[in-house]
């Protein structure tokens, strides 16, 4: 049996509500060596992983005991999505615990004329997504687009964004975004 180590350790960083730069701050390190072993790409020695652990704080012995997640649910019934956003905008969340995880999909609803609001959203990540029906204006640092069913839109999520639903009908987006960002 092996252990996942970056998977262990991600969990564990988020779990204490610690980005990887905050995580490699307290361990002196490089956040791209977090991001390199989470990704697995690289295996760090105990020396290392200590160093690391000893940021959160948390010794060995105790993250080598940890259980490992149970395996996630894989396929979601329509009425299983969870709602994570009422109002005039829905965010309906495919899974229940984005702890660990890299990815958050979501089916989004904007009733019409309903807006993110006037102050552009911004945050770290990538966030993309598909207009399913209605029309949708996205504005991305100024840049404004107004995208209907089949159109697509994606963009580092540090630029500064807006959507809103424009015309007479409902508009659902099949969106993702990484890391999850609600």
């Amino acid at each position: 049996m092996s252990i996942d180590i970056g998977d262990r350790l991600r969990v564990l960083r988020l779990r204490h509500g610690l980005s990887q730069r905050d995580l490699a701050k307290r361990a002196g390190i490089t956040n791209s060596t977090i991001s390199l072993i989470e990704s697995n790409r690289s295996n760090p020695s105990v020396g290392a992983l200590k160093r690391i652990l000893d940021g959160i704080p948390i010794g060995l012995a105790e993250f080598f005991a940890l259980e490992p997640a149970a395996p996630r649910q894989a396929f979601y019934r329509a009425d299983e999505l969870v709602e994570i956003g009422k109002g005039p905008i829905s965010y309906r969340q495919v899974g229940d615990r984005m702890g660990g995880r890299a990815l958050q999909i979501l089916k989004e609803r904007y009733e019409p004329g309903s807006d993110t609001g006037q102050i552009p959203l911004s945050h770290d990540g990538e966030e993309g997504g598909v207009i399913i029906s209605g029309r949708l204006e996205v504005t991305v640092d100024g840049e404004r687009r107004i995208l209907g069913p089949g159109d697509a839109y994606c963009f580092d999520s540090r630029r500064g964004h807006r959507f809103r639903c424009v015309g007479p009908n409902p508009c659902e987006v099949v969106s993702a975004c990484t890391p999850p960002s609600f």
